[in-house]
């Protein structure tokens, strides 16, 4: 219980310091554009209502999510042909670090051309920019394979399916689960950029339209509730990452990062 409270301590220390200092710094401002933060907290009941939430944070949630989870499938999927194969890596790398190197939201006026101002065209903005750090770790992690574990299972036959589940997967997976949690923060952010362009919902036009209509304080309140979602989602995360690589020990994924 003490080891509970401690780490509880720990976690919540530097963010209430943070507030309680920016509380006093900010107490009695007159600048429109930086306004109490008892005025922001203040603003919260009246801004983020249950309704407010289904119309807007339920539709960034499930463009999110549906990004992410694409992502994650597909640099996955690629990531094991790509580290699996010699050949096929030599031919993809100069594409790949081309691809790599072209800033995420530059590629949005295109994906807007070609998509129009559609849900699809949001999620595959995610998608392109979550898809990165999943497929390149996954390749390492599946070149970095133990080379007596590849022996024994050319030795034994083991192939197809089986040999994907129990050896090729089993041995990247800390460096799949490294790569899906940068890929999460990217997803958040791609997220908020997806939505500044032609949409009538979600977290990011929310918060630009706030700016745009001079409610200051309600839009440094949706930028606290883009700051909550990225620490619950991150927590959500490390259930997953505990209970996926429960057999890797202390020295797993979280020791890589």
């Amino acid at each position: 219980m003490s080891r509970v409270l401690t780490r509880l301590g720990l976690a919540l220390g530097l963010p209430v310091v943070l507030l309680a200092g920016w509380w006093f710094a900010s107490a009695g401002s007159l600048d429109f554009y930086q306004p109490p933060l008892e005025t922001i907290l203040r603003s919260f009941p009246d801004t983020w209502t249950p309704q407010r939430l289904r119309s807007d944070v339920l539709p960034s949630l499930l463009r999110l999510f549906a990004g992410y989870g694409l992502a994650l499938l597909l640099g996955v999927a690629l990531g094991v042909a790509i580290g699996s194969s010699r050949t096929l890596r030599a031919v993809t790398e100069p594409v790949l670090e081309f691809l790599r190197a072209v800033p995420p939201p530059m590629l949005v006026p295109v994906l807007v051309l070609l998509s129009g101002f559609s849900d699809r065209t949001k999620i595959l903005v995610i998608v392109f920019g979550a898809i990165w750090p999943v497929l390149l770790n996954t390749v390492e992690g599946v070149r970095g394979a133990d080379e007596v574990l590849v022996d024994t299972c050319r030795t034994y036959r083991i192939t197809g399916g089986l040999r994907l589940r129990a050896f090729v997967l089993r041995a990247a997976s800390p460096q799949i689960v490294v790569g899906a949690r940068q890929a999460l923060s990217i997803s958040i952010i791609m997220m908020v950029i997806g939505e500044l362009l032609g949409t009538t919902n979600g977290l990011g036009y929310i918060i630009i339209d706030f700016q745009r209509t001079y409610q200051i304080p309600q839009m440094w309140s949706g930028v606290f509730v883009l700051g909550l979602l990225g620490v619950a989602l991150s927590a959500l995360f490390g259930l997953v990452e505990r209970r996926v690589l429960h057999w890797y020990g202390s020295g797993g994924a979280g020791a890589r990062r």
